[in-house]
């Protein structure tokens, strides 16, 4: 059995733990209501966006009349031979199951895939880190693959904290592949996130576009009951709201934007509005789920910094419990010695 003194050392140390695991559940409580907040400020846009194009389809010629060919490449639909998959995860750890999951859903999408060619772009440090060990890295200026499986593009540092024009630089290097031809689809996993409590796994179809306004999920991964009370535990001792934000007004405004029945006047033709537009319909879906990814990402470190705090908490009460019987031990041990020495006097 450890003595006194180390006992005492390991009660001091667990304690400093728990207040650095404390602070870092305050701070990610923090900037998760900051990430929910930007995640809800581009929903208006988004939902606009695809009304203004869902507008221009119905003005402009999608489809050739003759051939009934898509005039739009991202529009056009070919046999998939290679698909890109998009792994949006965290850069930092001690956050749980939070990357380990994202990448748990890449790998079953591999999976599902095995007959295709697998193009990566890992975006953010924990997915470059895991497939780094597993995949070998193919330049575009080789114009050759490495294997079934690779990565062809990394971002580092952006999951800090997302920006918009990082998000257009990623979609632009995406639209380009796909309009040349050297990808056949495009697919993103990531982490949706709703409240604190309503997150949830997906893998969703970005490339090519079926139908405007409307998420195909190819994999969707809901959370356990087990994970939503520790996130609900969480938030209570952080003092954070699980429930979804109403923005019920906001949206109601954004879905009416440009649905009247009326015949709108275009500066510009319509079918040239719907090529300029389009573009940014998809790097407005990378954005989006690169928002919500980051949100999620404060909200597993929150949850698992509080499990950590409590978990000190009972490793504090287990050794302070263990140190009272140690030193009890010693004074029966030191009164016995008293007695028996004045016994044999």
């Amino acid at each position: 059995m450890a003595n006194l003194l180390d006992i005492r050392r390991r009660i001091r140390s667990v304690k400093n733990t728990r207040q650095i695991t404390k602070a870092m559940q305050m701070v990610s409580a923090a900037k998760l209501r900051r990430a929910q907040e930007r995640a809800l400020q581009t929903r208006p846009f988004g939902q606009m966006i695809t009304n203004v194009l869902k507008s221009l389809v119905s003005r402009a010629d999608v489809y050739d009349p003759v051939t009934g060919e898509e005039l739009h490449p991202l529009l056009v639909s070919r046999e998939e031979k290679t698909a890109l998959l998009i792994v949006v995860s965290g850069e930092k750890g001690l956050a749980g199951a939070f990357n380990s999951n994202i990448l748990k859903a890449a790998a079953k999408f591999i999976e599902l895939k095995k007959d295709k060619n697998i193009d990566i772009l890992a975006l953010g440090r924990k997915s470059r880190d895991y497939f780094h060990r597993r995949y070998p890295v193919a330049l575009e200026a080789d114009g050759e693959r490495k294997g079934r499986i690779q990565i062809v593009a990394e971002y580092v540092g952006l999951m800090n904290r997302a920006q918009l024009q990082s998000a257009r630089e990623i979609s632009d290097k995406v639209i380009r592949l796909y309009t040349e031809g050297k990808i056949d689809s495009v697919y993103i996993a990531y982490n949706e996130f709703k409240s604190v409590i309503a997150q949830r796994l997906v893998v969703d179809d970005v490339l090519p576009i079926r139908a405007i306004g409307e998420t195909v999920h190819e994999i969707t991964e809901e959370a356990s009951g087990e994970e939503r009370t520790r996130r609900l535990q969480a938030a209570a001792h952080a003092h954070t709201s699980v429930r979804e934000a109403d923005t019920t007004e906001i949206d109601k405004r954004a879905a009416g934007f440009a649905t009247s029945p009326v015949d709108y006047i275009y500066e510009q033709p319509p079918a040239e509005l719907f090529r300029a537009l389009l573009p940014r319909y998809i790097y407005t879906q990378l954005f989006r789920a690169m928002l919500e990814s980051e949100a999620a990402e404060h909200a597993a470190r929150m949850t698992a910094m509080d499990s950590a705090t409590n978990n000190a908490g009972e490793m504090i009460d287990a050794l302070s419990l263990t140190m009272n019987r140690v030193r009890q031990a010693a004074i029966t041990k030191e009164i016995i010695e008293i007695v028996s020495g004045a016994a044999a006097l």
